[in-house]
């Protein structure tokens, strides 16, 4: 009863809040990042191929996956990298790689910089068929067989469906593509969990290769982000979904309300939220977070959100919870969502880890518990483990001397598998 009392508090004041500004505090924050016009403000490119691509002069071919659910997804090819232009090789002798982004992001991370920095390219320039993912919601995804992106339904969904069923149409449209070839997977975040989901319900076992986890993420009860989780424990998402909003849009309205009041908490920095949010990058230039700044972010369902904040609050990886027994009998045939076993992992499927000490969203004692969850079961021999001290969230896909720290030894891992 007193939480009930405290929600329907929390509702009312946010209700009243909606159309309010800023704090001073993110105002500040937003000048400083605006600061001398190093970050100029530039509309969307009309697509990734045309934009950026193309522009560094690799082929880039764009593909349309419908989901068993209905949802359009946009995914991009490099077939081949600078040095394959004359072609002396077919595409189905390269082994194709499937790049899969993290939470408000799209794509476009993995080729934000030049082709000696960027993931995309290097793969592409280093014999491999490269395959980049784009989930529902992001700018390119934002289609579906029935729906469109005002109805409701349309965001109806969490990183549930993501596992369910965008990876796994991804992945098979890659496969049938390329002639039956196993895929190599490259996950960063959100884009790591969603593989362990679908690997512990054995979903993709069949069509993939190995899997490469950058920052890995599943347990988050002890993240040391204090900006997500005060928005966790006062149940932010979930009171603006009761207001009746469905999409997330990182650079809106509601985002910045959002900010706007858990910034106001002294013990939440917002003067960099980089490093609030995903902890103390060492290693990032000033022009590619301006690209990242003027291209990344990207939107996703607050249900997404939810069920986000469900992990934080909780020590296991559950299904989204519907909040009473009654919906989740419906939906699960159980009053309780069911949990992701993760042990249960196919000991065979190759895996690589990278982890970083100043990350904030997988923080070290929780990829710990992750891994002791993982390897404790895995095969030794197809299972290795980086540990990077200095580098936070970031640091893994636009860190300047991630190509050789990072890449380098990715590479060689599936080389090897």
């Amino acid at each position: 009863m007193a939480q009930d009392i405290y929600l329907l508090f929390l509702i009312l004041f946010i209700a009243l809040n909606l159309q309010s500004v800023l704090s001073w505090r993110m105002q500040n924050s937003t000048n400083d990042i605006n600061s001398d016009d190093q970050c100029p403000p530039q509309p969307h490119p009309l697509g990734m191929c045309n934009s950026r691509v193309a522009a560094y002069g690799y082929p880039c071919e764009e593909y349309n996956v419908t989901t068993d659910d209905g949802y359009i997804l946009s995914l991009k090819r490099i077939p081949h990298g600078l040095s394959n232009a004359t072609g002396n090789s077919t595409e189905n002798t390269r082994q194709p790689v499937l790049l899969f982004h993290g939470l408000m992001v799209d794509g476009f991370c993995w080729v934000l910089s030049t082709p000696k920095q960027s993931l995309g390219f290097i793969l592409a320039d280093g014999g491999f068929d490269v395959w980049i993912a784009n989930c529902r919601g992001t700018r390119s995804s934002r289609r579906h067989t029935t729906l469109t992106p005002e109805d409701p339904a349309f965001w109806d969904w969490t990183w549930d469906q993501l596992a369910d069923y965008d990876l796994p149409a991804v992945l098979q449209f890659i496969y049938n593509q390329t002639g039956g070839q196993k895929i190599h997977y490259i996950g960063h975040s959100l884009g790591t969990l969603i593989m362990l989901a679908a690997l512990s319900d054995n979903k993709v076992t069949d069509v993939v290769r190995s899997a490469a986890l950058l920052c890995p993420i599943a347990y988050l009860n002890r993240m040391k982000s204090k900006l997500i989780l005060l928005a966790a424990r006062i149940f932010l998402a979930e009171t603006i979904h009761m207001l009746g909003y469905h999409e997330f849009n990182p650079v809106g309205l509601v985002a910045q309300e959002l900010l706007g009041q858990v910034c106001v908490n002294p013990e939440v920095d917002c003067y960099d939220l980089f490093s609030a949010v995903a902890g103390p990058d060492c290693c990032l230039n000033t022009s590619t977070t301006c690209i990242f700044l003027q291209h990344g972010p990207q939107s996703t369902s607050i249900k997404n959100m939810i069920h986000m904040s469900q992990l934080v609050r909780k020590s296991s990886i559950r299904k989204y919870d519907y909040g009473n027994e009654k919906e989740n009998m419906k939906h699960y045939n159980q009053t309780r969502p069911p949990a992701y076993d993760l042990s249960s992992i196919p000991r065979h499927v190759p895996l690589f880890f990278t982890h970083g000490g100043q990350d904030f969203l997988g923080d070290v004692p929780d990829t710990r518990h992750l891994l002791r969850t993982i390897i404790r079961e895995h095969d030794s021999d197809d299972i290795e483990v980086m540990y990077m001290p200095d580098y936070a969230h970031g640091d893994f896909v636009m860190g300047y001397n991630a190509p050789q720290l990072i890449y380098k030894p990715m590479v060689e891992f599936f080389k090897r598998h």
